[in-house]
């Protein structure tokens, strides 16, 4: 992926808007799609991240744990029942590492409960690492990086 190729910039829009509508119309089989093979898939406070500190309040290491966590999401996990709505803003390319783009995209995540009642649940950005693989674009490591620690209730879905 080159930094000045409209074609490149329009496909890593693309990924963007359909990782956050995927989420949003819990998808979660084409979500997973998204991702490479080989992927890991973090959420952490920036705090944390800025300090170093290894804790994540989600921490998938392969797409495998990834996956698991999907299957616990629809089959085991107990959790508020709501919808989202993602806000992802124009993802921007940062830098490069090998193979992988670097590129960050701020966001937003509000949450519908079933009265209805809607509140904003997070904001931070995204910092990705993205490849270019025969099928298109693909995350190989997605990193959500938390504005807040606190989440107001149990975090369930991927942000």
């Amino acid at each position: 992926m080159t930094q000045g190729s409209f074609a490149d910039r329009f496909a890593l829009y693309d990924l963007y808007a359909a990782y956050g509508a995927l989420i949003d119309a819990a998808e979660f089989d084409a979500w997973l799609e998204l991702f490479a093979d080989t992927c890991a898939y973090q959420i952490v406070p920036r705090e944390n991240y800025q300090r170093g500190l290894p804790a994540a309040l989600v921490f998938c290491d392969s797409r495998a744990v990834l996956e698991d966590r999907i299957r616990a999401l629809r089959e085991a996990n107990k959790y508020n029942i709501h919808s989202d709505r993602h806000l992802i803003g124009l993802p921007r390319i940062v830098g490069q590492e090998g193979d992988s783009a670097l590129v960050e995209a701020p966001f937003a995540v509000y949450q519908t409960d079933q009265e209805g009642e809607t509140r904003l649940f997070a904001t931070g950005f995204y910092r990705d690492q993205v490849i270019s693989e025969a099928a298109g674009l693909k995350f190989q490591d997605k990193l959500v990086l938390l504005d807040s620690f606190a989440v107001p209730s149990l975090l369930a879905t991927p942000l």
